[in-house]
């Protein structure tokens, strides 16, 4: 599934095969389409447009390039145009430094007006900022809560830019020019920004990706642009059209989310097996405390599967580079299903791997490593600290401060019996890598 979330489909470029076009989205499998507004009138034919089509929603708002010509009646009819159940946003507003079809003071005032008339409908914002990064970025941090959210379209900043938008709320959309060959400087950007952070988009009919450059754009392109960031990112091109779809479905509040967790989910070129939600943690930096959702996979369990449904479902095992136990919980809580899950996928020729916290010894009161050689390849041992206490601090075991010696000790262990260990970290400021490393 793609989701092409900025597209003017009510522009007269569309108008002699509007239907032909989307009918080649839907083809190109985009599922979902959010037309996007640009004065008064085109922001009463993208609602109308989304009336008639059940996969197309619509955002209202102003270009600055036509803010010089605003009245304040102008607010009132988009008003009432967001009183439809298809729209989604507000926007396309922001600033524009680069033709300057309105003067500078004009888009910065009728900018924050229309901000602030989104704040009052609970709308997200789609903005629009090309040569304005810096008072884009004043303008956001004065006037929009981040609880609100919104997306920066057609991404053109720097890493740093793409870094201060994301900690104010906001998604960053990438179009068409990630696939042009002199764009290394987003690509950049890009590789270093966390995908769930991100947006496709088509901008259609403008900013056509390479393929077809120069031509008009259409929103059955946006596979090109997610094909350029599955390269980038090192994903699977079904990784980055589930995840951006998954990102604007919760920004846009657009179409269902699965609401059953999944017991097995691919990510890249793993399969990845959700054995339980139970956990001997309370990481304060753990995603399960947030979100149900993990890479747009839903992970919350309403019952543990068995040995046999998690067998079923893997199927054959040589189809991954490799089968891993992580999940939302601890696999080795569940010892006795690892290993005859593990043991399954060996005889059918995969590859094992266990992402654990390291407390199996402590659950089962024996060592459990001897019961693992042969059925596991490779184990990836949460360490997290450089010492007990700040271990016991953000990890909050149930075993109290001597958990932090056991996962030591267990990562020790594990090397006399599985190929391949690895202890992990996680990215917090308090956590001394170079300290964790030499403990390792």
């Amino acid at each position: 599934m793609l989701i092409d979330t900025h597209a003017h489909l009510e522009m007269r470029e569309f108008k002699d095969d509007r239907d032909e076009v989307i009918k080649r989205a839907r083809e190109a499998g985009v599922e979902y389409i959010v037309t996007i507004g640009t004065t008064v009138e085109s922001s009463r034919d993208a609602v109308l447009l989304a009336d008639k089509y059940d996969f197309i929603y619509a955002a209202i708002g102003i270009h600055p390039h036509e803010v010089k010509d605003i009245l304040h009646p102008a607010y009132e009819i988009l008003r009432h145009f967001a009183q439809h159940k298809k729209v989604v946003a507000y926007g396309e507003i922001g600033l524009d430094y680069y033709y300057e079809h309105s003067p500078r003071i004009d888009q910065k005032r009728k900018f924050r007006d229309m901000l602030r008339e989104a704040r009052m409908l609970e709308l997200p914002v789609i903005i629009h900022d090309r040569d304005a990064h810096e008072d884009t970025i004043q303008i956001l941090s004065e006037e929009w809560p981040r609880d609100l959210g919104g997306v920066m379209h057609f991404f053109s900043g720097d890493l740093a830019m793409a870094q201060k938008l994301i900690e104010m709320g906001f998604s960053i959309s990438i179009a068409g020019p990630v696939t042009f060959p002199k764009a290394e400087g987003l690509r950049d950007v890009v590789k270093q920004i966390p995908i769930e952070h991100m947006l496709i988009e088509t901008d259609a009919p403008y900013l056509t990706p390479q393929p077809f450059r120069g031509k008009r754009n259409e929103p059955a392109f946006v596979r090109h642009t997610a094909e350029m960031i599955a390269q980038v990112k090192g994903l699977s091109f079904d990784d980055v059209a589930r995840i951006t779809s998954f990102n604007a479905m919760q920004l846009f509040g657009i179409g269902a989310m699965p609401d059953r967790g999944q017991i097995t989910y691919p990510i890249r070129n793993s399969l990845y097996l959700n054995l339980t939600n139970r956990c001997t943690s309370a990481c304060t930096f753990c995603v399960r405390y947030r979100t149900d959702f993990v890479k747009g996979h839903n992970l919350r369990l309403r019952e543990e599967p068995t040995a046999e449904q998690l067998i079923k479902e893997i199927g054959d095992p040589k189809r991954y580079t490799e089968i891993v136990f992580c999940g939302y919980g601890e696999p080795l809580l569940r010892l006795d299903v690892v290993k005859a899950v593990a043991a399954e996928v060996k005889r059918r020729g995969g590859r094992v791997r266990i992402d654990t916290n390291g407390h199996a010894n402590l659950i089962h009161k024996r060592n459990v490593l001897p019961e693992l050689a042969g059925l596991v390849d490779a184990v990836s041992v949460s360490l997290n600290a450089q010492n007990a206490e700040l271990y016991n601090r953000i990890n909050q075991p149930q075993f109290g401060i001597d958990t932090y010696e056991a996962v030591k000790d267990f990562i020790g262990e594990a090397k006399k019996h599985i190929p391949d260990v690895t202890a992990t970290v996680v990215s917090l400021p308090e956590v001394d890598l170079d300290a964790c490393q030499k403990i390792a």
